[in-house]
């Protein structure tokens, strides 16, 4: 099969939301927005060889939910043609952006409201307009590909020696004139570094991360910033303080990784053949416990935490303890909607999962929904040679997907799940099987 010439355009449009609101991520948190710290913004990049087009758009929320992906790339295919196949849809999941999904775990927090159907629309009709924008835009370009590293932004949640993948991979995009006008980069970390005493809307240290290489590479350029598997990985054991300072840090740390490995190292290429795949697929669903036992499992969690905290133990050891008991508390209400029936609510909203495959030359993107542990990003690694995971993308999945030690610790992640462990094996397989289908 042969390459193709390349254009590509690019955009990112506001949405921000125009009046306060409840900041969604951190539970049983009363935290309603008294500002902006720095716009949300929904940011596309379009690519076409001449026969396929293939279209990235990644938004400053937390999650996005199925529904919401299936009218924005319905309402995209018909102002340009792209089929939904080649439209994938991301968040950068945010803690300090608006609630887009109502979530189980939140059903049983007085403090979280239900999602503005108002704000839905409009972050649904912005990026709308970030796609045609940057679909209007489409100039011929050449694309290369850095590989950043992200030491020193963060660590597996649970151990900081524990699994990671500090690679960030950066697709760049210039014109003929050779001026950079989008960058495409997927970095495994939680955009955690705010926490619940911020009121401040913001995109957390990926806003920084993209302030930071524009300020190199040209206030023109869009950079769409993509979480990859991050489900177990945070901030929480490097940083010095929950503030936008600090987040500014860790922003330029990525930043400034990636701008070192710009002069020289990237082969720009202005032929390239794109392909783009999609499959949705069940995932199995977990056995919750009994309500008797995940009461004193929340209990038992919750005096864990206070002891930690009436001890003054480490701030981080402490935060590791609430976090187990929010999970525990989840885990009980999940416990309590299995044993009415009414968890299948849920479940109808997020599956089946979408799983995603967008190939441009060497380099294949992949897209899976749900908050992924790491394990299962660096095993798809091993199986697909430059490939890259890009999580929270085309759906959600109401919580982590986890791997089974994680599920055997109850650790926080593993109480906030709906779903079995080896659905992440299944969705890596069901990966492999699709791409497996560009080779015959």
């Amino acid at each position: 099969m042969g390459s193709n010439r390349l254009k590509a355009g690019a955009s990112s449009v506001n949405i921000t939301p125009e009046t306060p609101c409840f900041l969604f991520g951190y539970p049983f948190v009363e935290r309603t927005s008294t500002g902006v710290n720095d716009r949300l913004l929904s940011s596309a990049l379009y690519v076409t060889d001449g026969k396929e087009q293939v279209l990235f758009i990644s938004n400053d929320i937390i999650y996005i939910a199925k529904d919401s992906v299936s009218r924005i790339r319905e309402a995209i295919s018909r102002k340009t043609g792209i089929p939904g196949k080649g439209i994938m849809i991301a968040a950068t999941h945010t803690h300090s952006g608006p609630v887009t999904v109502n979530c189980a775990d939140s059903a049983n927090d007085p403090v979280v409201p239900l999602v503005d159907e108002g704000y839905l629309d409009y972050m649904e009709e912005r990026s709308v307009e970030a796609a045609y924008q940057a679909y209007l835009k489409a100039e011929p370009v050449e694309i290369g590909l850095v590989k950043g590293d992200a030491t020193g932004v963060g660590t597996n949640r649970h151990d900081p020696g524990g699994a990671s993948d500090m690679e960030v991979p950066m697709m760049l995009v210039r014109n003929r004139d050779g001026e950079f006008i989008a960058g495409l980069l997927v970095c495994s970390m939680h955009p955690t570094v705010l926490h619940e005493d911020s009121t401040l809307f913001s995109g957390d240290f990926p806003h920084y991360v993209r302030e930071s290489l524009q300020g190199h590479l040209g206030s023109q350029c869009t950079f769409v910033y993509c979480t990859g598997a991050a489900g177990n990985q945070s901030p929480r054991h490097v940083t010095r303080g929950n503030t936008f300072a600090e987040a500014k840090r860790l922003g330029e740390i990525v930043a400034g990784s990636l701008l070192s490995k710009i002069p020289g190292a990237a082969t720009y290429v202005p032929e390239a053949t794109l392909l783009s795949a999609q499959t949705s697929i069940d995932l199995p669903k977990r056995s919750f416990p009994g309500e008797a036992w995940a009461t004193r499992n929340r209990d038992r969690a919750r005096e864990r935490f206070e002891i930690s905290r009436k001890e003054g133990r480490d701030p981080r050891e402490t935060r590791t303890a609430e976090v187990d008991w929010f999970g525990a508390e989840e885990l009980l209400f999940f416990s309590t909607l299995a044993a009415s029936g009414s968890i299948g609510d849920y479940y109808e909203k997020c599956l089946p999962a979408e799983i995603q495959a967008i190939k441009i030359g060497e380099w294949t993107f992949v897209a899976w929904p749900g908050e992924i542990f790491v394990e299962y990003g660096l095993a798809l690694k091993q199986r697909v040679e430059n490939s890259f995971l890009i999580t929270c993308a085309n759906g959600e999945l109401q919580g982590y997907i986890v791997t089974r030690e994680a599920d055997e610790r109850r650790s926080y992640e593993a109480g906030n799940s709906l779903f079995h462990y080896t659905a992440g094996e299944i969705m890596s397989r069901e990966t492999v099987e699709l791409l497996n289908e560009w080779e015959v």
